[in-house]
């Protein structure tokens, strides 16, 4: 990562910047919940994917600093709202903003930053990248109510954890990675494989993220452990562990999963079983696969510094801790 982020400083020195700038409101809660969102720690993979995909497509201008603060504030926006469906109190180790300001500030200064990238992608005057971002946003919305909708549900399968998690975490990092190639007006084949690149490794991404859930401790993945259970999320370590209990750890499940209250031994019970079941290791495989994958997309593009940076993201994905 360090020889990434060091590739990227002059850029990443001037999205920081936007991300200022653009903050900018007459209301001081305003720009005091975004800023406390945007310096908490994140790794920035959004905005850097946009910036290694606009290099590697040779890009000359200067709209690839702006959108990739586009990126970082879409993703900050859905944080803050998932957050308040969460019922969250911790992000990226710190207390999250709805637990400092409340649910009713967290949901709209997301409207705020939502309303905001709008305002951005019409000043780059791009359509087609307004397009773009306004169906991945649409796309977004549409996962998080489908994850809703599966809340507490055991005929959760694979497949429909893999297009849950596509629609609303991978379509972003598609996009970012899409944005860079479509503003070099790069090739049709080019365009694609880039988002090809950033499904798969949005996908990796999650899967790690679901697992880190389970596995992780506090101080390094900066929320609490178990959080999927106690919110009912079907993810796929506990769906690999469902399918691979018998039929009194399956009722064991259901009663957990449905009851109102997780207890520590409910917790630990459930822990226990997704190990003994290998689902730990089975999403950490299929993440592996994504990645594997996502690295095949970009065998078109010539080897050089930014492939070379999309292949050490890719990487980084998986072997990641938080």
């Amino acid at each position: 990562m360090e020889k990434v982020v060091a590739l990227l400083q002059t850029e990443m020195d001037g999205v920081e910047a936007r991300f200022k700038k653009n903050l900018s409101s007459d209301v001081p809660l305003i720009n005091q919940v975004g800023e406390y969102v945007l310096s908490s720690g994140g790794k920035r993979i959004r905005p850097m994917l946009l910036l290694l995909a606009a290099k590697l497509c040779d890009y000359r201008g200067q709209d690839h600093i702006e959108l990739a603060c586009v990126i970082e504030f879409i993703h900050t926006a859905t944080l803050l709202h998932d957050d308040v469906v969460d019922s969250a109190e911790l992000r990226r180790g710190n207390r999250s903003a709805n637990t400092v300001w409340g649910n009713q500030t967290s949901v709209l200064v997301g409207d705020f930053l939502f309303a905001k990238t709008f305002y951005l992608m019409v000043g780059c005057g791009n359509l087609e990248v307004l397009r773009l971002l306004s169906d991945t946003t649409t796309r977004m919305a549409e996962g998080e109510v489908q994850q809703l909708l599966n809340t507490c549900d055991l005929d959760v399968d694979e497949t429909r954890y893999l297009d849950v998690i596509r629609s609303k975490t991978a379509i972003l990092i598609a996009a970012a990675c899409e944005v860079g190639a479509v503003l070099a007006e790069s090739s049709p084949h080019k365009v694609k494989a880039l988002r090809e690149f950033g499904l798969e490794i949005g996908t990796a991404f999650q899967l790690m993220d679901d697992a880190l859930d389970y596995v992780a401790e506090q101080e390094d993945f900066g929320k609490t452990q178990g959080h999927d259970l106690h919110e009912g999320k079907m993810t796929l370590p506990l769906i690999h562990a469902y399918c691979n209990a018998n039929e009194q750890q399956k009722k064991e499940i259901s009663r957990i999963i449905e009851g109102d209250d997780l207890s520590e031994s409910d917790m630990k019970y459930v822990c226990e079983l997704i190990e003994t079941t290998g689902g730990i290791e089975y999403t950490r495989s299929k993440a592996a696969e994504r990645v594997d994958a996502a690295k095949k997309q970009l065998q078109i593009f010539p080897d050089c510094a930014a492939r070379e940076a999309l292949f050490k993201l890719a990487d980084y994905v998986v072997a990641r801790n938080k």
